[in-house]
């Protein structure tokens, strides 16, 4: 009897780990080469920048992290900004000023070309989330109120509306605590909560016109493609809504593993006809934009919390391991990888060829994104690095933000 159970034992978990192991993807089944749409080049020497330059996290609504900018390493810095706490998420950048908050929750408005304060706004919440721009308004979600990292005051947060100009409240409303960063389309603004909610706002009145529940907490924020908005859930599921009516379209999940299964922080990115996101399993998945069938995953040897930045048919991503990669982005096949200095928690930037990100040790790395050549690195930043506008980058250290220009 005890041989028998045994056995049905080890079966069990033999074929647990043959579900759970790698897959490699095809470079024709829902892949499109062709698909993802490059942001627009920056305007010529001389010529005035567009009034928003990066308008959300990971630069547009796919959230593909990339921006066709000219400025490349080594850098020196213009001016320093003092946040006094720890600024987990970037910036977004426009009408001359860059907007951030820290992570006791003060949101500011600074200038991009001096660093000088021109408002800030005290929401006494906890952020960890960037801001989205659109039409002369800031969108920023919020989470509890401190201590941010207490249970206990895990009531409610926020999403608002404030002036860019001017940091004047249009409109705020509750939700639960939020650390996704708002996304912008449609003429609505896109949010999830810990409640397990994805919701989309009206983006001039603030009025709930969808609201869709997942089964776990929502720590990412949205991708939006087409018509099809992407989030990943803290129930282990990854989600296609109607972008318009937030109706489900199609629901996927990780692969099987021993102990507790794999959770969704990542907020993907949606190109190629793929959606790619990583998993706190340790994993980084494609699942088809259409169907949601996987397409490919590849282990990393520790937590992905960060959000892949998809340039030139790669997937640029870092682990808990200390190791970033890049995957081919149809098979998921290793095009190259880089030893960092410590576990890789944020999200990677590519800007032009070049891919920065930052570790839990405090380094920012700056790659050549398509051989993993080492370019530049700087004693600074912790989570996701750098935001650039035609002029300059703005390096995120870890209470302090960085105006810098080539050297």
């Amino acid at each position: 009897m005890l041989l028998a159970l045994g056995g049905v034992a080890l079966g069990y978990v033999l074929y647990v780990r043959s579900q759970g192991a790698d897959v490699r993807g095809s470079s024709t089944a829902e892949f499109v080469p062709t698909e993802t749409v490059a942001p627009p080049p920056p305007p010529p020497p001389g010529k005035q920048p567009a009034a928003i330059q990066w308008p959300t996290f990971g630069y547009d609504a796919p959230r593909l992290h990339f921006f066709p900018s000219t400025v490349r390493p080594p850098f020196r810095t213009q001016w320093v900004f003092r946040a006094r706490h720890l600024v987990e998420f970037p910036p977004a950048i426009g009408y001359g000023r860059l907007y951030v908050a820290n992570n006791p929750g003060t949101l500011f408005a600074i200038r991009a070309a001096t660093g000088r304060l021109d408002w800030h706004y005290s929401s006494g919440r906890c952020v960890a989330a960037s801001p989205a721009l659109d039409h002369g308004v800031v969108y920023e979600a919020f989470l509890n109120r401190p201590p941010c990292n207490s249970t206990a005051s895990d009531i409610d947060g926020q999403v608002g509306a404030f002036d860019a100009n001017t940091g004047k409240v249009r409109w705020l409303r509750t939700i639960g605590p939020s650390e996704s960063s708002p996304l912008v389309a449609n003429g609505l603004v896109y949010v999830g909560d810990w409640r397990g909610n994805v919701y989309a706002f009206d983006a001039r009145t603030g009025k709930e016109r969808w609201r869709f529940a997942t089964g776990g907490k929502v720590k990412g924020g949205v991708a939006i493609d087409g018509r099809r908005l992407y989030v990943g859930s803290y129930d282990g599921h990854v989600y296609a809504l109607d972008a318009r009516t937030g109706k489900e379209l199609w629901r996927a999940s990780g692969q099987a593993r021993l102990g507790s299964a794999g959770t969704f922080y990542s907020t993907p990115a949606a190109g190629y006809g793929r959606v790619y996101i990583g998993s706190t399993d340790g994993k980084v998945y494609s699942f088809g934009a259409r169907t949601g069938k996987l397409r490919w995953s590849h282990s990393t040897g520790g937590y992905v919390y960060g959000s892949p930045a998809v340039w030139n048919l790669r997937v640029l991503i870092g682990s808990y391991s200390g190791s970033f990669y890049a995957f081919d982005a149809a098979t998921g096949d290793i095009r190259w990888q880089f030893t960092a200095n410590g576990p890789i928690s944020g999200s990677a930037t590519v800007l032009g060829h070049d891919v920065y990100f930052s570790t839990l040790k405090q380094r920012t790395y700056a790659l050549d994104a398509r051989s993993g050549k080492l370019m530049w690195s700087f004693p600074d930043g912790k989570y996701s690095p750098l935001v650039a506008d035609v002029n300059r980058v703005y390096l995120v250290g870890y209470t302090r933000i960085y105006g810098m220009v080539p050297r």
